[in-house]
């Protein structure tokens, strides 16, 4: 079974990933507050008086509801394209995309918590 994919290219699939990016940009309202707490947050992480690597882990810590907030939007994407009915399967899905974001959150609290006892101990 042929699937309806195009050949490998290197260029088109980085172009791919750029008009996913800008489309969950413009229409995706939870992404740009990723994207600003992404932003904010860095700053902190690089102003803190800790050093270079708790910093660093700091900041690549908050990359983690980024990718949650993709991969949800992914999901509702999905969702939304296979019924537009109200259907329990649906609403699971979608929680389960909520309940990503919502843990990558916890989990990249848990990260600044440890790394700031650890820096500061």
């Amino acid at each position: 079974m042929k699937l309806n994919k195009p050949k490998h290219n290197l260029y088109r699939n980085g172009m791919y990933a750029v008009e996913g990016f800008i489309d969950i940009v413009k229409n995706e309202t939870s992404f740009k507050w990723q994207l600003l707490m992404l932003f904010v947050m860095g700053i902190v992480a690089w102003i803190l008086p800790v050093g270079f690597v708790h910093s660093s882990i700091l900041f690549m810590s908050l990359f983690i509801p980024v990718l949650a907030e993709v991969a949800n939007s992914a999901i509702e994407r999905v969702v939304d394209l296979v019924t537009s009915d109200y259907h329990i399967l649906a609403k699971q899905a979608k929680d389960a995309g909520a309940t990503l974001v919502l843990l990558s959150l916890v989990v990249t609290l848990m990260i600044w918590i440890f790394t700031l006892i650890d820096a500061f101990a």
